[in-house]
């Protein structure tokens, strides 16, 4: 199979579906990643944004080596700003990429995050991936991301159901790694995006389904 992951920043793909990834490649398929913004140049920080910009930017080709991503590709919407961008502007970006890549399946944010930047990447694949008779994606995923899709305030439109689970008992160990190239992006337990949190939430996600290590995802559309 060809995958393709959308993501709103670098970090996201590894924190919501990096085991996924590792699994997908130990089995064969191709993996490409997509990031629509950089994630740091909206911060204040010590740091100048394009110094930020180049680490940021090495931390997930270094990432994307540890999983087996076949290749990541950048684009430059502005950070943590994505709601100022024209949503057809977006999904034609993100089309480009489903036409380069052929991907059966997609992995993208949960529709309902609290990050803006992450409800429109989901809102720019659901356009692009519309079910057209030639369209070759087969099946959408959302994936959910700590420090995100868990701070919105709950209700029905927001809330992350998952039902549909991958066993990532024997690539956990690849997705930390990945997470581990992100240091500057982790925080210390018990914050939401730390490396313990991670392994905390897919270890129950593992067991709520009998597995010893799982990530969990809500599908979008699965045609068989």
């Amino acid at each position: 199979m060809r995958v393709l992951v959308v993501a709103a920043h670098p970090d996201d793909e590894a924190l919501g579906c990096g085991g996924t990834i590792a699994r997908h490649v130990h089995d064969g398929d191709t993996v490409d990643v997509v990031f629509l913004a950089d994630g740091v140049t909206s911060r204040s920080s010590d740091i100048p944004s394009n110094e930020a910009l180049k680490e940021r930017r090495t931390s997930a080709l270094s990432a994307g080596a540890l999983l087996g991503v076949a290749a990541t590709k950048f684009g430059d919407f502005p950070d943590n700003s994505l709601d100022t961008v024209p949503l057809l502007d977006l999904a034609q970006f993100v089309e480009t990429h489903i036409s380069r890549t052929a991907p059966d399946v997609v992995y993208t944010h949960h529709g309902g995050d609290l990050n803006v930047d992450h409800r429109l990447t989901h809102e720019a694949v659901l356009t692009a991936c519309r079910p057209q008779p030639d369209s070759q994606v087969r099946t959408i995923l959302t994936f959910e991301t700590p420090s995100s899709t868990e701070w919105r305030a709950p209700g029905p439109q927001s809330a992350f159901i998952p039902h549909w689970f991958v066993d990532i008992t024997h690539t956990i160990d690849v997705k930390i790694s990945a997470l581990r190239a992100y240091d500057l992006e982790m925080r210390d337990f018990p914050h939401a995006r730390s490396i313990e949190a991670v392994i905390h939430l897919s270890r129950w996600r593992g067991a709520s389904v009998g597995y010893a290590a799982a990530e969990a995802f809500s599908l979008v559309r699965h045609l068989g």
